[in-house]
């Protein structure tokens, strides 16, 4: 916008009604005082007012005014009667000025017979008259007075110009506010200037001798907490419902409103759903705002999660939210929308299909025995090779345990550990290994420090613990640690666990596991 302008006062090709239109507090009335300006500056018409002149000084920002610029509001103006009063003092010229410019805000609210009455100045403007409408709604304003403007659509500002205009802002003001606290108030935005400056000032009014801190711009602008948002995608990627139902009730219990708990959740879906189709480090030119530590974990969850399951969930969630409109119980709803998420298995649609089989696969990844079915002969003698090597793999005897019987040990320890917690489970089986064990602690070796501080929160320490307690007779504090070259889910150490784990009948084939999921039972076929 502001370049054709520039150009048009520079070039001296000018027209008599302009139409500015936009989204609100996109900056449409601010430009047309500066336009205003440019025009009656006395060096020019001009792109670049010199500021020095009489005309300048009136209409600088919370300047007097000037006679010859009448703002007008169609919502209190829109009248016939104000119309014709209009009409008639457009033919006096200016008192000091080059041009008379009539700024007319909210131009689609003028009355058919008020924008029929203007309709004749419009078309046919003395010399000195300028009209410049300002509209969020063009459509509206009648097409004979449209169409004898030149039309400029404004936009909304972008995030990052957005942020970086409030951070000098709070610098200039002298605040400190916390990290994060500048995405919010843009996010509140949506994009206006104006409504970013509304809520800016209101953080900033209450903001204490530390400046404005994180929990209190979410708790002001109705945001529902990182932590709750965390919590509830872990235990919809672990299809933990107690875990999941407990944080609605926190959610409820915290007072956070379930339709914007509802609206976040879909949006941290989303964000899932960009994070998992970009694969890569790239993600962050898209999530720009999302600090390193959370792209990690939402690269973790996205990966637990899968894109069948993304994508069904964000069908329910955005079904869920329609229904929640004007719902007299919206936390059943909430809670509603979340049992439907966790059980695809009673989904009959495509997506359900899709997320079933999904599912499947993850879990057939992290199997530690080949995906080829023993033969007869095979499965006659497993289980007594199973009797005879489970002592080895699996000892009581604390004081003779080595980290390679440990780590032999460990697909026990995981299937332990998903019988007593799933969301324990979810967050060791793709992505830790055991590193070291000594008199007083094992170590744990996490991928990423999304899962290391997801692990932490939900206090899982506890079970895995009872977890070697079950299945290894060790008794040991855990301490979890970050180490990236974990990849469990290579073909090395798929092989590297197919080595070490002991022949146990009750780890399945892929076959097996299909049949286990849709309730079926495989036969031998005849020859």
């Amino acid at each position: 916008v502001t370049v054709p302008l520039s150009n048009a006062l520079e070039s001296a090709r000018t027209h008599h009604a302009y139409l500015f239109s936009g989204p609100r507090g996109c900056g449409k009335t601010s430009s047309a005082r500066i336009m205003a300006r440019s025009l009656n500056c006395e060096k020019g018409p001009t792109p670049n007012p010199c500021g020095e002149c009489q005309s300048c000084k009136d209409l600088v920002a919370n300047g007097p005014g000037s006679l010859d610029v009448i703002e007008l509001d169609a919502a209190t103006h829109g009248l016939v009667d104000d119309a014709r009063d209009l009409r008639d003092k457009a033919f006096f010229a200016p008192v000091q000025s080059r041009y008379k410019i009539y700024i007319i805000d909210e131009a689609h609210q003028l009355g058919p017979g008020a924008a029929n009455a203007l309709l004749k100045v419009v078309e046919e403007p003395p010399a000195h008259v300028i009209f410049i409408f300002a509209t969020t709604e063009p459509d509206k304003l009648i097409a004979t007075i449209r169409s004898r403007t030149h039309h400029y659509p404004f936009r909304l500002v972008p995030p990052g110009t957005l942020a970086a205009h409030l951070e000098k802002i709070c610098n200039a003001e002298g605040v400190k506010v916390d990290k994060g606290v500048i995405p919010l108030v843009v996010r509140a935005s949506g994009g206006s200037v104006r409504d970013a400056l509304s809520v800016l000032g209101q953080l900033l009014a209450g903001a204490g001798k530390d400046g404005v801190s994180y929990e209190i711009a979410i708790q002001l602008l109705g945001f529902t907490d990182g932590a709750l948002l965390d919590d509830a995608i872990d235990a919809i990627a672990a299809h933990d419902g107690a875990t999941l139902f407990k944080t609605i009730d926190r959610v409820i219990e915290s007072g956070h409103d379930p339709r914007r708990f509802t609206g976040d959740l879909l949006e941290r879906i989303r964000d899932l759903m960009i994070v998992d189709a970009l694969k890569d480090s790239t993600s962050n030119s898209i999530l720009r705002d999302m600090p390193d530590d959370q792209m990690e974990r939402m690269r973790n969850q996205a990966n637990r999660i899968g894109s069948a399951n993304l994508s069904r969930a964000a069908d329910i969630a955005a079904e869920g939210l329609t229904q929640m409109r004007g719902a007299t119980a919206p936390r059943l709803i909430l809670e509603l929308i979340c049992g439907r998420i966790l059980l695809p298995i009673g989904d009959n649609t495509e997506a359900g299909m899709l997320s079933r089989i999904e599912r499947l696969e993850r879990v057939e990844n992290i199997a530690t025995t080949s995906d080829v079915a023993p033969s007869k002969a095979e499965e006659v003698k497993a289980p007594v090779k199973a009797k005879e090597t489970a002592p080895a793999a699996a000892p009581k005897v604390p004081g003779n345990f080595d980290i390679a019987a440990l780590r032999r040990a460990w697909p026990d320890v995981i299937e332990n550990v998903k019988k007593r917690r799933r969301l324990t489970w979810s967050l060791l089986s793709a992505s830790a290994q055991v590193l070291s064990v000594d008199e007083n602690a094992i170590t744990i070796g996490i991928v990423n420090a999304g899962a290391k501080e997801s692990f932490e929160r939900s206090e899982s320490d506890v079970i895995l613990r009872n977890a070697f307690i079950d299945v290894v007779g060790l008794d040991r504090s855990i301490a979890v640690v970050v180490d990236p070259s974990i990849d469990t889910n290579t073909p090395a150490a798929r092989e590297t666990r197919t080595s070490e784990a002991p022949n146990d009948p009750v780890q399945l084939s892929g076959a097996a596991l299909l049949a286990k999921e849709l309730g079926a039972k495989i036969v031998e076929g005849k020859k």
